[in-house]
């Protein structure tokens, strides 16, 4: 299987159009023509994914973070950035990263189906596709109404975590839900718009906390780790399903901080 090929299929199901202005998705590094037999998935192009990635044998590396987000003036191993770079190319590896498009068309549904969201709609749109809105976030209902404190516990059993950082009341009832993979900070005004009871995300500090109880939503924060490392196993699906002839190998979860 040719790198291309793989690009393609995924490009069909997660066109970059779909992408945030700001953002840096598609090939990074490496050859489009490159043989593909074994592609490792991670969140992110971190130091020890690359390690893990040329110890397993693999001829592509495809994450949900862009390893090059800002533009860079050279290609060196003095820059930690841009040495990863140089690493994979040195080991012909091929990197493809796919972000915000892959959290409007997949990741948003993906985490409303995992906290089983009823009927979820867009939260936050950002374009239509076909005529249909598309964008970050999903907002609807769960099948029975919670206190936020056993919210949390769905929360933290859905997501395999051990702790998530609450703002609100625990007593609180919970039946209209929004969640916002990743960074969240942006998706409040929209979920207080939709008349959410709470919004599941991540990187949510303490004014921003704070400034979204006073307006009647409470937050948990799932971290933003969290909340997205559900792409590995989803891609490894979407991989084996279209492509029988490579192996896919998923990093393991592990997250990127501890709590002591």
């Amino acid at each position: 299987m040719i790198c291309k090929e793989i690009i393609e299929v995924i490009e069909k199901r997660y066109p970059k159009s779909a992408a945030l202005g700001f953002d840096n998705v598609g090939l990074q590094a490496g050859s489009l023509e490159k043989t593909v037999k074994k592609v490792y998935l991670a969140l992110d192009a971190t130091d020890e994914v690359i390690s893990n990635a040329i110890e397993v044998g693999a001829d592509l590396l495809i994450t949900h973070h862009p390893l090059i987000f800002s533009p860079l003036k050279s290609v060196t191993t003095e820059n930690f950035i841009s040495r990863r770079i140089v690493k994979m190319i040195q080991n012909d590896i091929s990197y493809y990263a796919m972000h915000t498009n892959y959290d409007v068309l997949g990741l948003s549904q993906l985490l409303s189906e995992k906290i089983g969201l009823q009927e979820p709609q867009v939260l936050w749109v950002t374009q239509e596709q076909e005529g249909a809105p598309i964008g970050i976030g999903r907002v609807g209902r769960l099948n029975r109404a919670v206190s936020l404190e056993e919210c949390c516990g769905i929360v933290k059993n859905k997501l395999q975590l051990s702790s998530v950082k609450v703002f609100g009341d625990l007593h609180h009832r919970i039946e209209r839900v929004a969640v916002s993979p990743g960074s969240g900070k942006d998706a409040i005004d929209f979920a207080i718009e939709k008349k959410a009871d709470v919004l599941i995300t991540g990187d949510i500090g303490h004014h921003a906390g704070l400034d979204a109880m006073e307006q009647g939503l409470d937050i948990i924060d799932a971290g933003h780790y969290g909340t997205e490392h559900i792409f590995v196993q989803d891609m490894k699906d979407f991989l084996e399903n279209n492509f029988s002839e490579i192996e896919v190998v998923p990093a393991p979860i592990k997250h990127p901080f501890q709590i002591v």
